[in-house]
């Protein structure tokens, strides 16, 4: 089409005249003459940003450019040749990444397909991604839809990028700088474009996911685990934390997604969640729709937190203790500050807590040389002489379960301290420092600061603690089914760390195979009478039912497991004690 002819078309399509352009083209010429005031026959050349403005622009994009850019690199293989160039811009549509041949350097750039071309429809007019910024949909500008005349041999086809929050936040461009005279040659372009994208949005989304549930979404189960079309980020309760625009599509009729349940939208709960990971046959993770659909699901379990204290020394004794527990981090970073220095520590906690394994790690980031190690119950003043009379420079001496000393011999063990200033107490006991009952004169010798190693309910790094002891103890091949982790993650482990361990090396002796699967898991065993384990319950039932809770990521149905009552127990609970769920 010669330019008087365009220049004419586009004044029949201002009188409103339809000349059979798409309606967004149409839309996009009325806005660049009524709203820009721009002149159809003037010949402007492309807009380019300082490049102070790039680098400003790049920076803000980084995240995004740095999702894409694997993406980008595969695209461009794919059309390599056939003298395609590709623009990713910013939601503002300054091109703040580029792939194109270094035969066409200086063509590309003279039509403003290069670095910091800015393709804003108040700026270039209609465009490609101008129009997709204005329509957030995948559009073909193809030559004569473009708006100025300097653009009308381009053919530009660009889909739009959403950030997991449904935000528009860039767009991808294909671009030709002459192409066939049919629009419908770039419908390929129009999917691989698409296809994209939409693999950004994805890539984005697992960047942003690894403490956090990803529910992965298709309509077919072939491509499920190797390229689905949505995705939903979940907390440990099931509420969205992100989507790609794929996903926001599928529940257009719900209304707002941030913050919802997943069981809301979806015939599926976060505790359905382990069932709809890889162990099971891709044809088998089918999720019903409200609307009586169905889609087939791929779950992506979050990765255990592998958290340091800032002053802790990273792959040092104390930091193998925790992956990455808040209330472990916070006592460890105590433990490793009391570590140089000679004061006597109390190590408290339920049994099989890893007091003892504490104590050595503090023993082997203190500088310490000798080590005893002394089991309380039964110990005499004369072993206790004959065992640390004979240690010479510093020592940690380890005395476990306090509680059991003799009168006869805490009194000689005091004595026994006192003439040797080398000796570092370092003291275990299963009981809370106030019910310790020791004669003051050794209780505040051994005392100096108390540590208290919270229960295995209550430790948010139980995942962690499973995968290690396998790494350590089993076949490398040896792994859990989500159901069988689902189960440990929700037993209440009256046992702590020493009975999770038993209970792995059960379940690996008796797995055939390289997967422990939920009926190769020993039963749990409940200790003592109901009143004897009323009696060793925790004072506040409020202040546990929050720590479980949080171990729990504020998962109803696992917590309610590892406190041994029903979920609807648990939300009662939450009512009277007026919990709230974080924000």
């Amino acid at each position: 089409m010669t330019d008087a002819r365009h220049v004419e078309e586009i004044g029949r399509v201002l009188e409103g005249s339809q000349t059979g352009r798409d309606n967004f083209v149409s839309a996009s010429w009325r806005r660049c003459v009524e709203l820009y005031g721009m002149d159809p026959t003037r010949s402007d050349p492309a807009y380019i940003v300082t490049d102070a403005e790039l680098r400003d622009h790049r920076k803000q994009a980084e995240w995004m450019i740095s999702a894409a850019r694997s993406g980008l690199q595969s695209l461009f293989r794919q059309v390599a040749g056939q003298n395609y160039v590709l623009l990713l811009t910013d939601a503002k549509g300054v091109c703040v990444d580029f792939f194109g041949d270094e035969l066409f350097t200086d063509d590309l750039r003279s039509a403003g397909l290069y670095l910091g071309s800015n393709w804003s429809e108040d700026l270039a007019g209609t465009c490609g991604v101008g129009a997709c910024l204005v329509t957030q949909e995948p559009v073909t500008v193809h030559q004569d839809d473009h708006f100025g005349n300097a653009h009308t041999v381009l053919s530009c086809t660009a889909a739009p990028i959403f950030d997991s929050l449904g935000h528009l936040a860039a767009v991808l461009d294909i671009s030709l700088l002459r192409s066939p005279t049919p629009k419908s040659s770039q419908n390929l372009a129009m999917s691989l474009v698409s296809t994209a994208a939409r693999r950004v949005e994805m890539a984005n989304l697992m960047a942003e996911s690894p403490r956090d549930w990803v529910l992965r979404l298709s309509s077919s189960p072939e491509f499920l685990d190797v390229d689905p079309e949505a995705a939903v980020r979940l907390d440990g309760s099931g509420r969205v934390l992100g989507y790609t625009r794929a996903a926001r599509r599928l529940f257009a009729d719900s209304g707002p997604m941030i913050g919802r349940r997943i069981d809301e939208v979806l015939s599926v709960s976060v505790d359905d969640l382990p069932d709809l990971m890889r162990d099971r046959p891709t044809e088998e993770r089918v999720i019903e729709m409200r609307d009586g659909g169905a889609l087939f699901g791929h779950a992506i379990a979050p990765k255990a937190p592998r958290q340091h204290h800032p002053g802790m020394r990273r792959g040092g004794a104390l930091a193998g203790l925790t992956g990455g527990d808040p209330e472990m981090a916070r006592l460890l970073g105590q433990a490793e500050r009391l570590a140089p220095g000679n004061v006597p520590i109390l190590i408290t906690g339920e049994t099989g807590t890893g007091k003892t394994r504490l104590a050595r790690a503090i023993h082997m980031t203190s500088k310490a040389q000798g080590f005893i190690s002394l089991e309380c119950a039964g110990l005499s003043p004369e072993l206790v002489a004959q065992s640390c009379l004979a240690a010479t420079g510093p020592t940690t001496l380890l005395l476990r379960r306090i509680e059991e000393l003799s009168a006869q011999t805490a009194v000689a063990l005091a004595g026994l301290i006192d003439r040797k200033p080398d000796l570092r107490p370092i003291s275990t006991s299963c009981l809370p420092p106030a019910q310790i009952a020791l004669p003051p004169v050794l209780f505040h010798r051994l005392a100096g600061c108390a540590l208290t190693i919270p229960p295995l309910r209550m430790r948010r790094d139980l995942d962690w603690l499973m995968s290690r002891h396998l790494r350590r103890h089993a076949s490398d091949a040896v792994r859990l089914s989500p159901s069988a982790r689902a189960d440990l993650l929700g037993r209440s482990w009256p046992g702590n760390i020493r009975e999770l361990e038993q209970v792995l090396d059960v379940a690996s002796a008796l797995c055939v195979g390289p997967v422990i699967d939920l009926p190769d898991l020993p039963a749990p065993v409940e200790i003592g009478t109901p009143r004897e384990r009323a009696a060793l319950a925790p004072a506040d039932p409020q202040e546990v039912l929050e720590q479980v809770l949080d171990a729990c990521d504020w998962n109803m149905a696992r917590a309610a497991r590892r406190l041994g009552v029903n979920r609807s127990t648990i939300l009662r609970r939450i009512r009277k004690a007026g919990l709230r769920l974080p924000e």
